[in-house]
């Protein structure tokens, strides 16, 4: 059986791993982005760089979206030489964190050109994409799942959420409020003790043993905080964003967020004080000054 012919729209730090890993397996994959010295190195592997989204689906069966904003999405997907404005493909797939709200416009847009709508939001970073085991929460209807799922499965492990393509979205900004809130109730605790005198290597053998365990504890905060290498490869920028998605959505549907609130402040508090480029596990250091100490590791983190 033939492999189907894939675009991708988007090949920065998490859409590069990702389409290493289609051309691996095998796929003609023809690739769009603003950066030309990404869109340089995909072709040098094999990718077919083309001019604009439309182009895009031109070359392909199905594309893919990997792009930062939402409103890069609405633009790449329904502006000027948009995805929507080529004709081709006729299945597009989101693996962006857009927020129901723009996955509905997006997805109604793409319906009214003849074309089908798959929201996929993944969770698992740069790591995840470059192994292949993002967990990818797709929304879509379940005549085109089977048509999708051969090309999801080369970049990690697609569950099938629901029909509406918002469903992802909703599932997705969730997900992302939680593994923040855990890092930052972390980040404060950390600190907390490192103030009272407490070793932060044993206070992390012994949280990662007993019920405080998450992956703040066990993964970004061994690997990346206390190394002081803040290179998770997540802009806090875009963590705000993702919160403020979450946070619309919750006031939407009536559903208090007080925890989610709060950390929403830190987040932006950091965001103000280190730039929007700064590294997630930086939301560590607003504390770090506050408290007036400096959380750093003994033991070398793998």
């Amino acid at each position: 059986m033939n492999k189907s012919r894939v675009g991708f729209a988007g090949v920065g730090r998490m859409g590069t791993p990702m389409v290493h890993r289609l051309l691996d397996a095998g796929y003609a994959v023809s690739i769009f982005d603003v950066d030309a010295a990404a869109v340089a190195k995909l072709e040098e592997k094999g990718a077919k760089p083309v001019s604009t989204p439309a182009a895009l689906m031109e070359e392909a069966d199905i594309v893919l979206m990997s792009l930062p904003t939402p409103e890069i999405v609405q633009a790449v997907a329904l502006g000027e030489n948009g995805l929507v404005h080529g004709q081709g493909a006729k299945i597009v797939v989101d693996l962006s964190t857009t927020g129901p709200r723009v996955a509905r416009v997006v997805s109604a847009e793409l319906q009214a050109a003849g074309i089908a709508p798959v929201d996929c939001p993944v969770s698992g970073g740069i790591g995840g994409a470059e192994k292949g085991t993002l967990a990818m929460m797709v929304a879509c209807s379940s005549d085109v799942l089977p048509k999708v799922m051969p090309v999801l499965e080369q970049l990690g492990k697609p569950t099938h959420i629901g029909e509406e393509p918002w469903m992802g979205q909703m599932l997705k900004v969730i997900n992302n409020l939680i593994s923040v809130t855990s890092l930052a109730i972390a980040s404060e605790a950390l600190v907390m003790g490192c103030k009272a005198g407490l070793d932060p290597d044993v206070m992390m053998d012994v949280i990662n043993a007993g019920t405080g365990r998450t992956n703040a504890t066990t993964d970004k905060i061994p690997k990346f905080v206390l190394t002081r290498n803040f290179d998770f490869g997540f802009a806090i920028g875009l963590s705000a964003k993702d919160i403020r998605l979450c946070l619309e959505e919750s006031d939407a549907l009536g559903v208090p967020m007080v925890v989610g609130s709060s950390v929403r402040q830190l987040i932006n508090i950091t965001k103000g004080r280190l730039g929007p480029d700064a590294d997630l596990t930086e939301i560590i250091r607003p504390i770090e000054e506050w408290a007036g100490v400096t959380v750093e590791g003994g033991k070398t983190s793998g």
